[in-house]
């Protein structure tokens, strides 16, 4: 399954970025965005030029080197990160002191560890992805619930597959693409704006469609169109801390997941069927949960799905926590007062 995105140009700990589809831009979408460069400043526009370089980089460096060395180097980069405790590491501890709250601080240290090492891994895969065949992306997967997957497809209703910031969902997208069900997402665009492209290129090369979240048509009503000809749609969906957001209980704490998975399978009638991912040696593994069993639409059945959804994503976090690549403030509680009382006056 495909997430609607995943860091493109950011550090790691950095809310994640995400792409959109190449043939939605169109030559006045090309010139607004040479427009707005032109209006950035000038330590801004080094920060771009900065984030391409290095990706551009990692792109053509770890797809030349053999597989053990380019992972090997990735390993080396998560330890170091890990060791100097950046940002991205603390909060990780703290996110996974809510899914572990038994562990002492030195089995939070360990599983820090081995989150950042999956974390690097993802990019690693990212990186080298597009040089894998059918076959080998196939080979580099073992699914958990498949059958309920296939008999949803079959249907003809559509799935809508929401997933956890876990193990790679890129990955688990191509795995669905290379047998026979594309995906289509959702994206936001992320700057600089030829670092989005190539994002873009390379899920396109995946089978994956990324429909713009903006700047474009209704995205909702796209993924609506796709569901009802009996296509797969996957959304990343353990995270929303705004507004729009639906409140849940997440490990035993108030946080915000999006609306979007449980609108449109209401709206479409589509199989509302969420999905963990996990690492286990070469391997990634897929577990689809239990069909979620879907009430009359209404905004209290919306909040119910997405929280059967939270349910999903905590029994598959709470078995692998080390995947779960969460890097952001993830509850209500951590957020600072005043933007706490913003969300509390949306209630």
């Amino acid at each position: 399954m495909i997430a609607a995105g995943r860091p493109a140009a950011e550090d790691p700990g950095r809310d994640r970025p995400h792409t959109d589809h190449p043939h939605s831009r169109t030559d006045d979408s090309h010139n607004a965005d040479s427009r707005t460069a032109d209006r950035l400043s000038f330590p801004l526009r080094l920060k771009y030029a900065a984030s391409y370089r290095a990706y551009a980089a990692g792109w053509k460096v770890l797809r030349l080197l053999p597989a053990p060395a380019a992972y090997g180097l990735l390993r080396l980069g998560a330890d170091l990160v890990w060791r100097r405790r950046f940002k991205g590491v603390r909060r990780l501890e703290r996110n996974l002191a809510r899914v572990r709250p038994e562990a002492t601080p030195e089995e939070l240290r360990r599983l820090s560890r081995a989150g950042m090492r999956s974390y690097f891994r993802y990019w690693c895969e990212a990186f080298r992805l597009p040089d894998l065949d059918p076959d080998d992306i196939k080979g580099a997967v073992v699914t958990h619930g498949e059958d309920a997957f296939w008999a949803a497809m079959r249907s003809g209703k559509g799935v809508v597959a929401p997933l956890p910031h876990m193990g790679n969902w890129d990955f688990a997208g191509a795995w669905a693409a290379a047998n026979g069900a594309p995906v289509t997402t959702v994206a936001e665009r992320v700057r600089p704006e030829r670092l989005y492209d190539r994002f873009v290129a390379y899920r396109a090369a995946l089978g994956i469609q990324v429909l713009a979240a903006t700047g474009g048509p209704d995205p909702m009503r796209v993924l609506a169109d796709r569901l009802r000809e009996g296509g797969l749609v996957c959304l990343v969906a353990d995270r929303d801390l705004s507004a729009r957001g639906v409140e849940v209980d997440f490990f035993g704490e108030r946080t915000r997941m999006p609306a979007g998975p449980a609108a449109l399978a209401l709206r479409t009638g589509a199989t509302l069927l969420p999905v963990t991912l996990w690492y286990d040696g070469p391997t990634m593994h897929v577990r689809f949960h239990p069909a979620v069993a879907k009430p009359p639409g209404s905004r209290q059945a919306i909040r119910d799905l997405t929280q059967q959804v939270a349910d999903a994503f905590a029994a598959g976090i709470a078995e692998h926590p080390q995947d779960w690549h969460m890097l952001q403030r993830m509850w209500i509680a951590d957020l600072e007062p005043a933007r706490r009382a913003d969300l509390d006056r949306g209630r």
